[in-house]
């Protein structure tokens, strides 16, 4: 194939390249992308930036239902980028700024597109302010449950996040990959708590309003960020190491949690020995009345309970600080890392303190936990067939089987240098199925995990006995 000659540039279109040049800044960008093509939930989150700190400012009225907000997103591009896109679900816009120069947006469902007066280089780091308003919705997942912003019986509301209804309330990149640190500024009617993550800063009433201040220094997925607005019994305490615990109960379910909750400094200390140094400046709990959600969430420092939990179920919740919130997954696919952990963890908070050993609860559940768990073996942990199925039984207890194995394979000692090691090793980042097989065998090289990974983490159907 011949080549022709290349064409010298016109002057007129020289001139024109360099006034596009100075329009834009020097940059010449092209839009980031509307979603991270996440294998379940392909809009969630956004291409060309990483948020590095979410500041916001909310204020809400219980007797309207209205939220009036302020929220500042500081990120760096990772791209030249001439647009972007927040996730919003909702909500109604009235401005926003880029670097303090007001920027054109539009909307389309969840996505509200911003185009910065100048284009942004790769690697600059800048803030985009949004100020918007109104009624925050209750989201539907596709299991049937709902998230996002859900109205209490006491007139209140609970902020809950997974997978994607953090985006009800604040504008974001509101995807597990992306992470952040956490400034929280929340007005309510004075005689109401507001409760968030991290430690609360500052708290100021005036004019019949309380200003509540939450920060949260480490890094943050979106769908652990919580809020909780209502009447609630507020209890601080700091464990025997100095930890910081705040405690937020409802009135009608304090006497009945104390405790259950009183034991939180007792299993922090076990779960350090178990899995590692605790990843955050604070811990506690938010427990709600039975009735206004169906499901606990381990939102961040602080795990969410709809009703009085067992100690079980505070193990579980506890350890995802470290399995799930410290260590995300990449995708939510990759859910079993976060609860085939927490759910191992009961099993070994069990075998520790009198209850069943490990592995006399895996032959109860590999003998019978069919009769239990209809769908246990209608798919592998790691491959889930859709988004309606990430939090199913074989996510959880076959995901902890699979740990079981592993266990097996390596011996006692090996496992805990392992599930201790992966918490160290990808402490506050992201890390999916492929970088956990990976680290499995690194650890123990002379072992053969073929068979682990193809019938237990990938297989079809209930895996045989050996």
């Amino acid at each position: 194939m011949s080549r022709s000659a290349p064409v010298a540039p016109t002057c007129a279109s020289v001139l024109l390249a360099l006034a596009l040049t100075a329009c834009t800044g020097g940059v010449r960008g092209t839009p980031g992308g509307s979603g991270v093509d996440d294998p379940y939930f392909p809009k969630s989150g956004n291409g060309g930036y990483d948020v590095t700190h979410y500041d916001l400012n909310l204020a809400y009225a219980p007797d309207t239902h209205r939220l009036t907000a302020t929220a500042t997103l500081t990120a760096r591009a990772a791209q030249d980028l001439s647009a972007f896109d927040l996730d919003l679900q909702g909500l109604d816009v009235g401005k926003v700024t880029v670097d303090g120069e007001a920027a054109r947006w539009n909307r389309a469902g969840q996505e509200l597109t911003v185009r910065p007066a100048e284009d942004l280089g790769e690697g600059e780091t800048f803030r985009v302010t949004v100020r918007y308003s109104g009624t925050p919705e209750t989201l539907t997942d596709p299991d049937g449950s709902e998230e996002g912003w859900l109205p209490t019986e006491d007139g209140g509301v609970l902020a809950l996040g997974e997978p994607t209804g953090s985006m009800a309330w604040f504008p974001g990149n509101h995807h597990p990959s992306d992470k952040a640190a956490y400034d929280i500024a929340v007005t309510v009617p004075q005689g109401l708590e507001a409760v968030s993550n991290g430690e609360l800063t500052d708290e100021r009433s005036r004019g019949g309003r309380t200003t509540y201040t939450w920060h949260t220094g480490e890094p943050m997925a979106s769908y652990v960020a919580t809020l909780a607005i209502g009447d609630y019994d507020i209890r601080r305490s700091t464990t025997p190491a100095g930890l910081p615990v705040y405690v937020a109960v409802d009135p009608t379910r304090a006497e009945a949690s104390r405790k259950v909750l009183a034991r939180i400094p007792e299993i922090l200390a076990w779960a350090e020995d178990a899995f590692g140094p605790y990843p955050f400046s604070s811990t506690g709990a938010i427990v709600d009345r039975d009735g206004d959600t169906g499901y606990a969430l381990e939102t961040q420092n602080r795990p969410f309970f709809p009703g009085v939990p067992d100690t079980a179920l505070l193990v579980h919740e506890l350890a995802h600080q470290w399995y799930g919130n410290s260590v995300t997954p990449k995708t939510w696919q990759d859910m079993w890392l976060n609860e085939g952990f927490a759910t191992y963890a009961e099993w070994l908070w069990a075998e520790d303190h009198g209850g069943d050993s490990a592995q006399e609860t895996f032959d109860a559940l590999y003998d019978h936990g069919e009769d239990t768990y209809e769908d246990l073996w209608t798919f592998p942990p790691a491959e889930p067939p859709d988004a309606a199925h990430i939090s199913d039984s074989p996510v959880y207890q076959r995901g902890a089987m699979v740990l079981h194995k592993i266990r097996q394979t390596v011996g006692d000692d090996a496992f805990r240098a392992i599930i201790r090691g992966w918490a160290a090793a990808h402490r506050h980042g992201n890390a999916d199925t492929a970088d956990f097989t990976a680290y499995v065998e690194k650890r123990a090289p002379a072992e053969d995990f073929g068979g682990v990974w193809e019938e237990w983490l990938y297989g079809e159907g209930k895996p045989g006995r050996r």
